[in-house]
């Protein structure tokens, strides 16, 4: 190649990574991604690291009065802010089910599932979803889980105050972590894969949900560290409770006290450091009475006849994502819920989607989130 063919050549890379990251900027699919799909620029993301804070809303987590500044300014301007991000019921457990399965809340998981009762299967509907009422699945419904084993990855969830791994009651008995007590603020609920039977029942479980203290050790390699690290901090550094049965202030205070340990292990860890994702979310806004908003036209599901109680979603929360595949200080104004971080995560490891993940039509992460301009 002649000089000033070469030169035109590498004006022309230059225009077209330039075209993809302002397309990425707005927050807006460029031509190639609306043609291809998200799942055409999803990085070669390895290990991915998800956190759930507590009953946030978007205004109280990431405005200009947080309590949480940590978060809201340290951390928000190390990655991209999904500032139309929603939670996609009420009350909590069933946002985190949504996470890791697709399946929409039926009346037994919005109310927190008080008692840990079985599934009670009477069918299917789409996308994918089993028609019924009660808390833990049969073996029957898939969750992330069974994508990532037949994949022969690794996944963990860490889950502050379990103590005992894979600690859950028996099937149709009350659940005894609905309230925190001194020295255990493990909450069952804010765990969801101990409502899948698939996982409980396994051989496996106690190797695959453990003490978030296991997580210090995890992180020392890469080869350690799970493909899959979901965390979950307890009642009180999740925020849930303020002021906390220890005597902590609880709330967003707590929160940012928590993090400010976890989140520079995790960014500091070989895996996340050669090729990870880090995302931080809630489970849902402040309660069904301030806010049940939705984003993505996700109905109301086959078992529950509005998943927000009063309303069709949990909330507008936000998420924060950093990884070295995005711009600092960035943000993206793409609708996302739930059920769109789980088709995310199944993008990044090539698994088909879950439940509403694969709802026609729903966003899932693409270059307005992987924006820093990175090439294959």
């Amino acid at each position: 190649m002649n000089p000033r063919s070469a030169l035109r050549a590498t004006t022309i890379t230059l225009l077209a990574a330039a075209l993809l990251f302002v397309g990425s900027a707005s927050g807006q699919p460029t031509t190639t991604e609306a043609a291809t799909g998200n799942g055409a620029y999803v990085p070669p993301i390895k290990h991915v690291f998800v956190i759930n804070i507590e009953n946030k809303g978007y205004d109280a987590t990431w405005g200009p009065g947080s309590a949480a500044p940590y978060l809201a300014q340290t951390l928000r301007t190390k990655g991209v802010l999904l500032n139309t991000y929603y939670g996609t019921a009420h009350n909590s457990q069933p946002n985190y089910v949504a996470q890791v399965s697709g399946q929409g809340p039926n009346p037994q998981m919005q109310g927190d599932c008080q008692i840990y009762s079985s599934f009670a299967r009477t069918g299917t509907s789409s996308p994918g979803q089993a028609t019924g009422d009660g808390c833990v699945f049969p073996a029957s419904v898939p969750n992330i889980t069974d994508q990532l084993t037949e994949q022969r990855l690794s996944w963990k969830g860490y889950m502050e105050d379990m103590g005992i791994p894979c600690r859950h009651p028996a099937i149709n008995t009350p659940d005894p972590t609905q309230k925190a007590t001194v020295g255990d603020q493990y909450a069952i609920r804010h765990n969801p894969f101990m409502y899948f039977a698939s996982i409980i029942n396994s051989p496996a479980c106690g190797q695959h949900v453990v003490d978030l203290n296991q997580l210090n050790t995890d992180l020392a390699a890469a080869t350690t560290t799970p493909n899959l690290s979901y965390i979950t901090p307890n009642l009180c550094h999740d925020g849930h409770d303020a002021p906390c049965v220890d005597g902590q202030p609880g709330g967003l205070v707590s929160v940012d006290n928590w993090l400010k340990i976890w989140v520079p292990k995790i960014l500091a860890s070989p895996a996340f450091r050669a090729d990870g994702a880090l995302i931080i979310t809630a489970d849902e806004s402040d309660g069904p009475q301030s806010d049940a908003s939705a984003c993505c036209g996700e109905g109301p599901g086959p078992n529950s006849p509005l998943p927000g109680i009063t309303g069709l979603g949990g909330g507008r929360v936000g998420a924060l994502v950093l990884s070295r595949y995005v711009a600092p200080n960035t943000w993206s104004t793409t609708s996302y819920n739930h059920y769109s971080l789980l088709a995310s995560v199944e993008d990044i490891f090539r698994s088909p989607h879950l439940g509403y993940a694969g709802s026609s039509g729903l966003n899932r992460f693409g270059l307005d989130v992987y924006n820093s301009g990175w090439q294959r």
